[in-house]
């Protein structure tokens, strides 16, 4: 008799559904209250809410609904011995798991911007010109992440190194969960291997800096005119001969913060400067919503992770292959795999804590 008890704890999802309905229904009476929109962006938030839950209780039911199916339809062609039909069955039952597998990552996504897309950006650290090329590996490799996982990610902005890779770079990356996913990739990757530009081929070991803000709606934060100080420049490396002959990319250095975001991508002036203030919005919302809540470990991190030497990650290439993460133990010798953008593992180990 095959296994259907999916549903169930220790299997593939644990699920209250009657706590969810509990929660739906609290919200449905706060929307119903006179005062619900007194407060604008409170509000806003709790319609956010109470579409998830909706969203999650009615997938749970599909769910449900289509186990339920299989296990009857499984049964009969049991007792008829219809092999054919049992291993169409099991191919149904393998697919709905994988689809129950990504619902419980989202069930566990419920950050308050867990469902906003974001902006990855990576900065080469110590180690010259192997931590530059280190940081376009691992640009590329979440590139193809988001290729692999449904997600767009356009490249904002990027510096290149002096003889290879590059100094940083930002991707704005979109789609349901993005920041919710990527989040926790906040960090310091650490990479060994023999140094393709030490002629001794000497073992080296390089860092890079990955940070993840959320997207934000540009009217959670009000940003002064007068608070700004915006440069324009000539842009770098590829997009064609109109941008390497006009001032067309935008750097915005936000006074009281001292935060800078720049833009250099787009074709205009005018484009740079609109993506740059939405970065600059994102960035200024991350900040505000860690000084009312005190919760920066949700939105980025901890601090020290950014910090040379308390890597998250480790990609090791000599003198043996392995991927590392320091904070699940979760490795894999497939590091080829890994740079071509095979994250899930990792990132589902970071989401669920498994």
């Amino acid at each position: 008799m095959l296994s259907l008890q999916l549903f169930s704890s220790g299997s593939v999802i644990i699920f209250d559904l009657a706590a969810l309905a509990a929660t739906i229904t609290r919200l449905e009476k706060e929307i119903a209250s006179p005062s619900f929109w007194d407060n604008p962006s409170d509000a806003r938030e709790v319609m956010q809410n109470l579409e998830r839950h909706r969203s999650l209780f009615t997938r749970y039911q599909t769910f449900s609904d289509e186990l339920e199916e299989i296990d009857t339809l499984y049964q009969i062609a049991a007792d008829l011995e219809e092999d054919d039909e049992i291993t169409t069955l099991e191919k149904q039952l393998a697919d709905l798991e994988q689809k129950l597998r990504l619902f419980q990552i989202e069930v566990f996504l419920s950050g308050p911007y867990d469902r906003n897309g974001c902006y990855l950006s990576v900065n080469a650290g110590a180690g010259g010109t192997d931590s530059q090329d280190w940081a376009a590996m691992l640009l590329r490799m979440f590139g193809r992440w988001c290729e692999r996982s449904g997600f767009t990610a356009k490249l904002l902005t990027a510096s290149p190194g002096e003889m290879a890779g590059i100094k940083s770079a930002t991707l704005e990356v979109n789609g349901n969960y993005a920041f919710g996913y990527l989040k926790r990739e906040k960090g310091v990757h650490r990479l060994v291997r023999l140094s393709p530009f030490d002629s001794a081929r000497r073992r080296h070991t390089s860092f890079a800096a990955v940070t993840v803000t959320p997207q934000v709606e540009t009217g959670e934060v009000n940003i002064l005119p007068d608070d700004l100080r915006i440069d324009t420049y000539r842009s770098s490396g590829a997009g064609g001969q109109h941008v390497n002959v006009t001032d067309s990319a935008v750097r915005i250095t936000h006074l009281p913060t001292g935060i800078v975001v720049s833009c250099q991508n787009e074709r205009s002036q005018h484009q740079n400067k609109e993506i740059a203030m939405k970065v600059l919005h994102s960035r200024l919302a991350e900040l505000l919503h860690k000084e009312q809540t005190q919760k920066l470990e949700e939105l980025q991190g901890k601090l020290e992770e950014i910090e040379w030497g308390s890597q998250i990650r480790s990609y090791i290439l000599h003198p043996y292959q392995l991927v590392k993460d320091h904070r699940t133990g979760v490795e894999t010798g497939n590091i080829d795999a890994v740079l071509d953008g095979e994250l899930t593992s990792f990132i589902e180990a970071m989401v669920t804590g498994n």
